[in-house]
């Protein structure tokens, strides 16, 4: 086993610690000086756990809850478009003109379209004319508690679950378009040898898929796949324009109750940080240990 190298601190290193140490008692001193900014950090615990006397126990507040919607969306989405993208990355690299033109109609259309713009239109079109139509969220609200609950746990309340439907919808989409090339490249860096050997042996073309050619193809996509996962969580935000109450919703909803613009918005940054980085340390951790069994 390698030696592990001993970090060093380099001229470097010193320089711009230095740097971004500078900066950050710049912005502390043109907050607190030039702004002169009132800082408020007494109110922020309320909003995000607070005391409900009928239940005589903590409960999670406001900022609480839009960081576990957006746990959820990202969720959904994430499971979403990798079916999606799985799909879309297996006819792309078909050849049959059609499955091809498919593949690459629905990656160009997704990727150069902003996600804002591809969030409205499943809002106005998908939400208040498809699912208004099917009567899912009417159907729900006047369920039994029992199924009130567990679409509560699982999606959304039920007066919001349109929304809901439309914003992990609209996510999905856009993050399958991406994961689309990633599977696709995923497939076409395995060697041709392996299509022609599992040819020979007399499998047929879905057999060879699945039994030969995705297995080796996972090993390959798994970096940028976490990649795009947490892309997803950070992506999600997206979805605060048509008033899903995911973190940076309720990040605003708090900023405009309190004016505690900085507090708030430091806050928020956290809670995506430590999602998005306990997400990066567990793939890393994936990935080392498949290396590893390798």
């Amino acid at each position: 086993m390698p030696a592990e190298k001993k970090l060093k601190f380099k001229l470097i290193d010193i320089v711009l610690l230095t740097l971004i140490t500078a900066a950050l008692v710049y912005i502390v001193y043109r907050i607190k000086v030039t702004i002169r900014y009132d800082w408020s950090w007494e109110i922020i615990p309320k909003y995000l756990f607070r005391f409900d006397k009928g239940k005589s126990r903590f409960v999670a507040s406001t900022i609480t809850l839009g960081f576990t919607m957006t746990i959820k969306l990202s969720i959904w989405g994430i499971i979403l478009g990798t079916i999606i993208g799985l799909i879309m990355g297996i006819l792309r690299v078909q050849s049959g003109l059609f499955a091809r033109f498919a593949g690459r109609a629905y990656v160009e259309l997704i990727r150069n379209i902003p996600p804002i713009v591809l969030v409205f239109i499943f809002y106005f079109f998908f939400s208040s004319q498809l699912l208004d139509h099917l009567g899912i969220e009417d159907a729900i609200t006047t369920a039994g508690p029992g199924l009130k609950r567990f679409i509560s746990i699982i999606f959304i309340e039920p007066k919001l679950l349109n929304e809901f439907f439309s914003a992990a919808l609209s996510i999905a989409l856009y993050e399958g378009a991406y994961i689309t090339e990633i599977v696709r490249s995923g497939i076409e860096s395995i060697p041709k040898g392996q299509w022609e050997a599992a040819h020979a042996i007399g499998l047929s073309r879905f057999s060879q898929f699945r039994h030969i050619i995705l297995p080796q193809a996972l090993k390959n996509v798994l970096p940028p796949l976490s990649g795009q996962f947490i892309s997803t969580i950070k992506d999600s935000a997206i979805v605060s324009v048509i008033s899903v109450p995911e973190l940076s919703f309720q990040g605003m909803q708090v900023m405009a109750s309190t004016y505690a613009t900085f507090e708030t918005w430091i806050v928020i940054t956290l809670l995506y940080f430590m999602l998005t980085f306990s997400c990066s340390v567990i793939f890393g951790k994936l990935l080392r240990k498949m290396q590893t069994a390798d």
